[in-house]
């Protein structure tokens, strides 16, 4: 799968120390994994929440963090939709991050969109 963009995640993990390593791991697994569905996510990441229109909630640090990406399994993309503390996750609405170009990256309740 290609990951659009590593640097959303690397900027998260720059100030949130502790995500670091788990990011990183789950970058280099969903870089080199073959996805074609959501039950191809389930069966290696079983805690993953499967949402509608592609989308996938990962949980980083022990649920600490939650990732959200939007996946075109047709294409092999996966896109950063949103990477921020749990708390900051239960104040989104994850089926509603919309377009391709908009990332958002929630560090203490504090909000960066990123434009691509």
């Amino acid at each position: 799968m290609r990951v659009i963009a590593k640097r959303i995640l690397r900027e998260f993990w720059d100030i949130q120390n502790d995500s670091a390593e788990q990011l990183k791991t789950w970058h280099k697994e969903a870089s080199k994994a073959k996805w074609t569905s959501p039950n191809d996510i389930k069966s290696e990441y079983p805690k993953a929440s499967i949402l509608k229109n592609g989308r996938v909630v990962f949980n980083i640090c022990g649920n600490k963090y939650r990732l959200i990406v939007k996946i075109n399994y047709l294409r092999s993309w996966v896109f950063i939709r949103f990477i921020g503390s749990h708390k900051e996750y239960d104040k989104i609405d994850a089926d509603k991050l919309y377009g391709h170009e908009n990332h958002l990256i929630v560090i203490n309740h504090e909000r960066v969109n990123h434009t691509f």
